[in-house]
């Protein structure tokens, strides 16, 4: 067993439903096995636990895991590609990257970069939109478990208006995906998502062919994009007999509890409604949302309707793998829409990066929060001597405050340790 000491955050009850931020300046987390055995004060718990070896990490602060709920493997070197809004970034950067990954040596480099990318930034669990080509879904799904991640990922599928080395057919995109699926699901920490790129690349033929894979590989997840973007929800009327976006996939059977959704910027009441009804889960992207200038997420309405959101960095349109900038750039566009948005405090923010994406991927049980029970999946926050954030830090008025200074601040340089499973991979043990 180990005896963790410092400045523990985190979010076990809901912002959004009256919670507050847990909040202990000198905690004591005893973890066997991984799992977190006992919590309390720092004096308590070490006078229960004399004999146990002592990581002391009171110069940070101790932070859960950060969950990520919409990222794309194929898309971590083209980041950073600005001025263009979805439709025509998507045609003249990301994919002709994502055809790139037919070539198995490049697929293999892509995922070793995406994952560091995801450790660097202190990501433990992610829903990742995988690769249109199989041989790169397994090198994903391989390298994720030698790591550690929490990976839940799939075959990207899609028949229509992509290049055709993206396109598939309904018997293919069922044969491999439930290949997949029956291979890689709950497979270690691996599970596996269907994943329709989106309606407007998919045919009824591929959304069925979906929705099969559902139903005879259980427990299996759906993810794909919903609504991000005016031109793109017009295509997908018109390709689909003027149906709702949201309801191009219910038809289908794809809303559920195990689906997540990515952006829904523009949803319509009626769309809030089935996803509240089914118990699905939004993605929100900001930083993608701003890049692309698909809009401000209309969180409140997702709130009121009673729909489960968390933060996606949605790389590659998305600015990056930190949720940190997520969390920051959430509350900037909740700010910017004045009186319709949600005043979101930095208990919000951690939320969203924490407890909500564990909650929405089905993992509460298991991550999202420090409590007994829990696997220890942390981050620790430490930054350099004499950096804006650490002068912020020793000079909070509160924990709450010292939290908005982690978002308002912090980068994945701050980052200085991340486990998972109890097991640290940030920096790697010697």
């Amino acid at each position: 067993m180990t005896l963790y000491r410092g400045t523990v955050l985190d979010t076990p009850d809901d912002p959004f439903t009256g919670g507050r931020l847990r909040a202990e300046s000198d905690a004591g987390l005893v973890v066997r096995d991984g799992t977190i055995t006992a919590r309390g004060p720092y004096a308590v718990v070490r006078a229960d636990h004399p004999d146990e070896d002592v990581v002391d990490l009171r110069a940070g602060v101790l932070l859960p895991g950060f969950v990520d709920t919409h990222v794309h493997l194929p898309q971590v070197r083209v980041i950073g590609a600005l001025g263009m809004s979805l439709l025509e970034w998507l045609t003249h950067c990301a994919l002709p990257e994502e055809v790139r990954l037919a070539d198995p040596a490049y697929a293999g480099g892509v995922v070793t970069d995406f994952l560091a990318g995801l450790i660097d930034a202190g990501t433990t669990s992610a829903l990742v939109f995988g690769s249109h080509f199989a041989g790169a879904v397994d090198a994903l799904f391989e390298q994720a478990a030698g790591l550690g991640l929490r990976i839940t990922s799939g075959l990207v599928l899609s028949d229509r208006l992509l290049p055709p080395e993206l396109l598939t057919t309904p018997e293919r995109a069922y044969d491999e995906s439930a290949r997949l699926a029956r291979h890689w699901h709950d497979h270690g920490r691996a599970r596996y998502a269907v994943t329709p790129r989106f309606s407007y690349s998919c045919s009824d033929e591929v959304l069925d062919a979906c929705g099969a894979v559902v139903k005879d590989v259980p427990g299996v997840w759906m993810t794909a994009h919903v609504n991000e973007n005016h031109a793109e929800i017009a295509q997908v009327s018109g390709l689909f007999d003027g149906r709702s976006y949201v309801e191009t996939y219910e038809r289908h059977g794809l809303v559920g509890r195990r689906t997540v959704l990515a952006h829904n910027v523009h949803p319509t009441d009626g769309e809030l409604h089935v996803l509240a009804a089914h118990d699905a889960s939004v993605a929100h992207c900001p930083t993608s949302n701003a890049a692309l200038a698909s809009g401000l997420f209309p969180l409140r309405r997702h709130v009121e309707h009673g729909v489960r959101v968390a933060l996606g960095t949605d790389v590659g349109a998305g600015t990056g793998f930190s949720l940190l900038k997520e969390g920051l750039q959430a509350y900037f566009a909740q700010q910017l829409l004045l009186g319709d948005g949600f005043t979101l405090a930095s208990t919000h923010l951690l939320h969203l990066a924490t407890s909500a994406g564990a909650d929405a991927l089905g993992l509460a049980d298991q991550v999202g929060d420090l409590s007994v029970g829990k696997q220890l999946d942390a981050v620790w926050v430490r930054p350099a001597g004499g950096t804006p954030l650490d002068i912020g830090l020793r000079h909070a008025a509160s924990a709450e405050d010292a939290l908005a200074k982690v978002f308002a601040l912090g980068t994945p340089a701050d980052i200085a340790g991340v486990w998972v499973g109890g097991d640290r991979i940030k920096p790697v043990p010697a």
